[in-house]
């Protein structure tokens, strides 16, 4: 498909035109609405809140991901010949690979030192945020494989206009990553453990799937968590009080400050979510002597809880795992949700009941020396990766008289 400048900063062709968004505010809130995912109503593929308007919007009103921080919104806008909005990519222009989850470090140190310039690049993801979703999003009745075709050369086309070394997509669905690799783009793959809900009633209906030590130890581990006189909330809804987010933003810079040096969300981000989505979200708050001291932050979807940050300002053994884990598979089977997504990485989260997932992204390197190198790497750690999740998959805490 040939790709042209229409001389109106527009990437285009006879068929559409790619339009390139500073922000999401660039859509209106009924134009991101009609895209595949982003409500709980008209979804085919299950509403994602992380890929909301209001999610989107509150990080950069907030001043979380804008050009400052190294997220300058390059938000894509497919549209046909008459101006109808046929689909989008959330993007960004970034100066670094912070708060990406899918590290490229190793690529931009070898790139920069053979001569080449890494940053800027494009980041199609949600930022801060290392859940799967949708990122080729489509209006609803238009034809889903020929908006995706089209997304996907224009992401190119514009990783190319700008004169910037790669784009990529992250976190990306399968569908999303088999037409972005017919494109051109190159395939990646990570682990994450999300936890699957098999019809639970209770969560001794759970337990009773896992192996007696593993039943055993998870009861003693649960029982131990709350035994300083912790309790545990669940908040949701008009529960989520500015308090309770001053609370839950103290845990969040106590730990992030720990963890990353510099958290990455800001406590109005926080406020802006609790106005604008309160129903799809749910702090699970540890209580102790009548103060809230642990708190985990998750994002209800149609199908899934998404488990994001987690914060303390005591340790207690055992809460981490009580709070971020523990209850979210409470909250999944009582809201009969089908997956919990715990976040990235952690090997721990595997004898909790979470199961070893393959987690896919794609890229697109400008540069045939960098591709090349890329490419074969790739191979390798694709290998990698597969072998891992078989040798994870082996060592589950399940029954294996359940196993088929």
């Amino acid at each position: 498909m040939d790709q042209g400048d229409d001389g109106d900063g527009q990437t285009a062709n006879a068929d559409y035109s790619i339009r390139v968004a500073a922000g999401i505010g660039a859509f209106t809130c009924d134009e991101w609405n009609s895209f595949g995912g982003t409500t709980r109503s008209g979804t085919e593929n299950g509403y994602n809140p992380l890929v909301s308007f209001a999610f989107l919007s509150a990080l950069e009103e907030s001043g979380c991901a804008v050009r400052r921080t190294g997220w300058q919104g390059h938000h894509l806008r497919l549209e046909n010949a008459q101006g109808r909005l046929l689909g989008a990519v959330p993007c960004y222009l970034k100066s670094h690979s912070q708060g990406e989850y899918v590290f490229d470090h190793g690529w931009s140190d070898a790139f920069d030192r053979a001569g080449g310039r890494y940053y800027p690049k494009l980041q199609c993801s949600v930022p801060f945020t290392p859940v799967t979703g949708p990122r080729l999003l489509v209006t609803r009745g238009e034809d889903i494989g020929t908006v995706k075709a089209g997304l996907a050369a224009g992401l190119k086309a514009v990783t190319d206009k700008l004169g910037v070394s790669s784009a990529h997509v992250t976190f990306a669905q399968e569908s999303d990553v088999e037409v972005l690799e017919a494109a051109g783009f190159l395939h990646r793959t990570d682990q994450q453990f999300h936890f699957f809900n098999e019809g639970f009633s209770t969560y001794d209906d759970f337990l009773a799937t896992l192996a007696s030590r593993k039943r055993k130890a998870m009861k003693k581990e649960r029982r131990e968590a709350l035994a300083d006189g912790i309790s545990i909330d669940w908040l949701t809804g008009k529960d989520l009080t500015e308090k309770a987010w001053d609370d839950f933003f103290a845990f969040y810079m106590d730990t992030g400050s720990r963890k990353w040096g510099r958290p990455y969300l800001n406590r109005q981000f926080f406020s802006l979510i609790g106005e604008r989505m309160a129903d799809d979200i749910l702090l699970v708050m540890a209580r102790r002597n009548g103060r809230y001291v642990a708190g985990a932050i998750n994002f209800i979807g149609s199908d899934a809880l998404y488990g994001r940050n987690w914060g303390c300002i005591e340790d207690h053994p055992f809460l981490h795992f009580e709070v971020c884990y523990h209850q979210a598979i409470d909250f999944a089977i009582e809201r009969k949700l089908k997956v919990v997504e715990a976040g990235a990485q952690g090997e721990h989260k595997l004898a909790r009941g979470y199961q070893p997932v393959t987690m896919h992204s794609a890229h697109y390197i400008a540069h045939p020396g960098l591709r090349n190198a890329v490419a074969d790497y790739l191979k390798r750690e694709r290998r990698e990766v597969e072998r891992m999740g078989e040798y994870l998959g082996e060592h589950t805490p399940f029954r294996k008289d359940l196993e088929e």
